[in-house]
């Protein structure tokens, strides 16, 4: 692994940290845990709220799909995060998360605002379907990649999206923007920011794509 290009102290103040997951280091580190003491809310999956809840009160809630919490925002209107489908690994959500965990994805809508989707840990398309049946047109993708495998799981195949699925992803969710996150500084991904430019330029969306 690589060190973190900051540190919590960078982001400034926190009003809500949106989890994919607790249950893996990459992403929820311990200097991670030590942050979410100070965020008024933690969304994460419905076991994980339920695990982060034994140290941090009602100050951390799951979110089973389609469930959802409005947040006020600070010129008085709201923004409604909305829990969406991920599976962590290549196959149904019913074989996947005794292996892998749960994981969640958020969408993020509100009066006058962007769409923006964040996909958390998931290897799955048919859920982004479903999600795209939902929200499409997405005006920011913030999508999980890097092709993750392990050798002694389902057979190396990769437990997050692979470069080509991202693209994928994008198109079937309409996405105006795709940011690319969760692709480099751990040894388990395979696949980088070159497999992404490659990918989107073979699906035509090169203009999609943002990294920051």
């Amino acid at each position: 692994t690589t060190p973190s290009a900051g540190t919590p102290a960078d982001l400034g103040p926190i009003d809500v940290v949106l989890l994919s997951h607790d249950e893996h280091d990459d992403n929820l580190d311990h200097s991670g845990r030590a942050l979410l003491a100070d965020v008024p809310l933690t969304l994460t999956t419905p076991g994980g709220g339920e695990r982060l809840g034994e140290h941090l009160g009602n100050k951390a809630r799951g979110l089973a799909d389609w469930e959802s919490v409005q947040l006020d925002r600070p010129d008085g209107g709201s923004i409604t995060v909305t829990g969406v489908p991920a599976i962590h690994g290549p196959g149904n959500r019913e074989d996947i998360e005794p292996i892998t965990g749960q994981v969640v994805g958020f969408v993020l809508t509100g009066e006058g605002l962007p769409t923006v989707y964040v996909s958390g840990d998931n290897a799955s398309l048919d859920a982004v379907e479903r999600i795209a049946d939902r929200f499409a047109p997405i005006d920011t993708a913030v999508l999980f990649a890097g092709a993750p495998r392990f050798s002694a799981l389902f057979d190396g195949k990769p437990i997050v999206l692979d470069s080509a699925q991202t693209a994928e992803a994008a198109r079937i969710l309409r996405a105006r923007r795709v940011v690319p996150v969760h692709f480099e500084g751990w040894a388990h991904f395979t696949e980088g920011r070159e497999d992404l430019v490659a990918a989107f330029a073979a699906a035509g969306l090169s203009d999609r794509l943002q990294w920051s």
